[in-house]
């Protein structure tokens, strides 16, 4: 992980539904190379949080900073609409708990990995079509599956032919939604390997909500635990899951080791 100025920041971040909380006061710092869980029950507002993070939701209130490749630092939230999309196209990457909302179903493997390159201005056919049978290869699709349709893909292989489209334009921090929800235990430890191995290497900064602890104990360095809109434990991972302080976190882990 850098030890430069961080990557993400979120100040304050709130999300209110008339009366209803969706999140509320939310602040963190992520770095590069860093992953960070945001772990909780359902309705605690993680999936709110991401939301927000993603810019796919407006807060409340609060501020999203972001430190280009650049080095400048932009208020996410104040980025004119046409950055705001370059940046969710260059630098952003955002893997779905369903793989059908993170894909074309109607356009082959290799077409869902080629459109965001041709997005961002590639236009060489040879070299396009190369990059996506590499990461293909990467994901543990074969090669002859090219020009297959995402449809005739079991869950794990849209799952992973996903990472491939987030992935291939080079993002510096993706967002992850559930990535391993409702896939066989062997599947989801299959993905959750190949994940943690690809962050490494591209030394990728991830926000992972999930309501699995052993997922994010696997991929992440810290967490925050929410309950209700609110943070109510945040820190090292193995830390918090291994000495939790607060009753609902020890609640949590709790659950998990009588499961």
């Amino acid at each position: 992980m850098s030890d430069d100025a961080p990557l993400l920041s979120a100040r304050g971040l709130t999300k209110l539904y008339g009366p209803r909380v969706g999140c509320r006061d939310v602040a963190f710092d992520l770095f590069e190379g860093e992953v960070l869980a945001v772990v909780g029950e359902s309705g605690s507002g993680k999936s709110t949080l991401l939301g927000l993070l993603s810019t796919e939701l407006e807060p409340s209130q609060g501020s999203i900073q972001y430190r280009m490749r650049d080095g400048t630092v932009r208020d996410v939230l104040a980025l004119p609409e046409a950055e705001r999309r370059h940046l969710l196209r260059t630098e952003w990457g955002f893997v779905r708990q369903d793989a059908r909302e993170g894909l074309r179903m109607g356009v082959s493997a290799g077409g869902n990995v080629a459109e965001p390159l041709m997005a961002i201005g590639a236009r060489h056919y040879g070299r396009i079509r190369a990059d996506a049978l590499d990461w293909l290869g990467r994901v543990e699709i074969a090669a002859n599956r090219v020009d297959d349709s995402p449809k005739a893909f079991s869950g794990g292989m849209r799952q992973r032919l996903q990472i491939a489209r987030n992935l291939v334009t080079g993002p510096r921090l993706v967002f992850m939604d559930e990535p391993t929800s409702g896939l066989d235990v062997s599947v989801q430890a299959r993905l959750l390997d190949l994940l943690r191995g690809l962050v490494a290497e591209l030394g990728l900064a991830v926000v992972i909500v999930t309501h699995d602890l052993a997922v994010a104990r696997l991929l992440s360095h810290r967490i925050l635990v929410m309950r209700g809109g609110r943070v109510v434990e945040s820190g090292l991972t193995d830390q918090v899951l291994d000495d939790p302080a607060d009753a609902y976190t020890q609640l949590l882990v709790a659950s998990v080791l009588a499961a």
